[in-house]
């Protein structure tokens, strides 16, 4: 059983030992930290909005945040079924205090969060969550009484109003898009993607071959979309030959591509492609994390914008597009930021921007690809002994290749070739670097990666 406490939100497997898994107390002492740590922001609103993904789990989950919060204080508004994007747009619309999202994301059926947001509708920065973990240290609650209880309000209607709110965008071409009359197969992992990303299909006049899209929380593959865990679409798209497939996680806050020939338009290009629309409209900068593909790099320069990199996880991705005055961002796996929306991972908006795009420009899924800058990403990671220094091994690097190519030192060690880059990460839970490169052959990238992973063995 796993229990991991982040600044970013608690989340683990369900059923277990107190403290060695998910349980309802552990749910329970985190929502009530939570719900101090907003106390004493002293806002002006008193709702906290809450909704879930169709994990098995979920509505038990729910149940307990939601009493939780009313026996502190809180109003809550429930908005159920639902994807993150659309918690995160319905605490901007209620101007609420805050936000919890039930939902693990990408991990498997055996898990679930807590994810919390502040009263923007974004994640906690690392200081508050910082905060947030202290208070379910000390445990030092005192509950409202019975005249100061919360409500409780379940409200749905913010899954439709996020849809209405993207198909106003000036960049979502609804009429084009009707004329196109695409037709793609979805594959939803059996979550809350299995309505709303139809939904939107509907509104857009996109004929839907639904695959897994049952929200019953069955996850019928690994709920990452990554390639290896999507052969049953590709053979879909082919069989029913359809202009392409849309592949979305549990909580729909990642996108990912499968061109009418079954083959993977690849997650780093889901933002790169859209990038690359919305830039072709209104100049603008761009921010994507270190761990992103430089494609992101290339096409803000095509258009005369800048492009910064930001740490690793979507609350520096924000904070950063913030500085940068950027117009899109995002990380390289599929999640996709458009501001004039929200500043939140948003793989619906990133749905109806790629369709516009596509019809825009009268081009096939594997067409399009082929406009972009081509890249290629080997993902690694190298396990050491406990007791070795990892922070002394990045800077042993650092001093290395410091003198020959730029370094970039916010997030771990990222070095950049003429022709490619290597990331370097340690994990916060277990003695592993993480290596990620790209080069311009899938080779070169796999060369970066070795080259580096040598060198590390040389210092040990």
């Amino acid at each position: 059983m796993t229990l991991i406490k982040s600044i970013s939100g608690i989340r683990g497997t369900i059923g277990g030992e107190l403290g060695d898994s998910l349980t309802p107390l552990d749910i329970v002492i985190f929502t009530t930290s939570y719900a101090f740590f907003i106390k004493k922001q002293k806002l002006s609103s008193n709702t906290i909005i809450i909704g879930r993904d169709a994990r098995k789990s979920g509505l038990m989950v729910s149940n307990i945040v939601s009493g939780t919060l009313i026996g502190c204080g809180f109003d809550v508004i429930d908005v159920g079924l639902s994807t993150t994007p659309t918690i995160e747009m319905a605490v901007i619309r209620e101007n609420a205090a805050g936000g919890i999202i039930i939902t693990a994301s990408h991990n498997p059926i055996e898990w679930n969060a807590l994810k919390l947001l502040n009263s923007l509708g974004e994640f906690l920065s690392e200081n508050d969550g910082k905060k947030i973990l202290s208070i379910a240290e000390g445990q030092q609650f005192n509950y409202s009484k019975v005249d100061s209880l919360g409500s409780y309000i379940f409200d749905d209607s913010h899954n439709l109003k996020h849809l209405d709110d993207i198909l106003k965008l000036d960049l979502v071409n609804v009429n084009l898009i009707r004329k196109s009359k695409f037709k793609v197969v979805v594959d939803a992992v059996n979550s809350s993607g299995g309505f709303m990303v139809p939904l939107l299909l509907e509104k857009l006049g996109v004929k839907c071959i639904k695959l897994y899209c049952d929200p019953n929380g069955n996850f019928p593959h690994n709920p990452e979309p990554l390639a290896e865990h999507l052969h049953d679409i590709s053979k879909l798209v082919c069989s029913e030959k359809a202009d392409f497939g849309i592949v979305v996680d549990p909580d729909v806050d990642r996108l990912a591509i499968v061109c009418e020939d079954g083959s993977m338009f690849g997650e780093e290009y889901s933002l790169v492609s859209i990038a690359d629309y919305v830039l072709s409209h209104e100049k603008g900068n761009t921010v994507s994390n270190l761990s992103s593909s430089r494609a992101l790099k290339d096409v803000t320069a095509k258009y005369k914008g800048t492009y910064k990199p930001a740490a690793v996880g979507e609350v520096n991705v924000v904070e950063m597009m913030k500085k940068n005055d950027a117009i899109i961002g995002g990380e390289g796996n599929g999640g996709i930021i458009y501001p004039k929306l929200h500043y939140g991972r948003d793989a619906l908006v990133g749905i109806a921007l790629f369709l516009s795009q596509l019809a825009e420009r009268n081009l096939t899924v594997k067409e399009l690809k082929e406009t972009l800058p081509a890249y290629f990403m080997s993902k690694n990671k190298l396990k050491l002994k406990p007791e070795i220094d990892i922070d002394k091994i990045l800077l042993n690097l650092q001093m290395q290749f410091e003198k020959e190519y730029s370094i970039t030192i916010i997030d771990g060690l990222k070095i950049d070739f003429k022709d490619g880059w290597v990331h370097l990460r340690k994990s916060n839970t277990e003695p592993i670097v993480r290596i990620y490169s790209e080069g311009v052959t899938k080779e070169k990238a796999d060369i970066y990666s070795k080259m580096i992973i040598n060198e590390i063995k040389s210092l040990l």
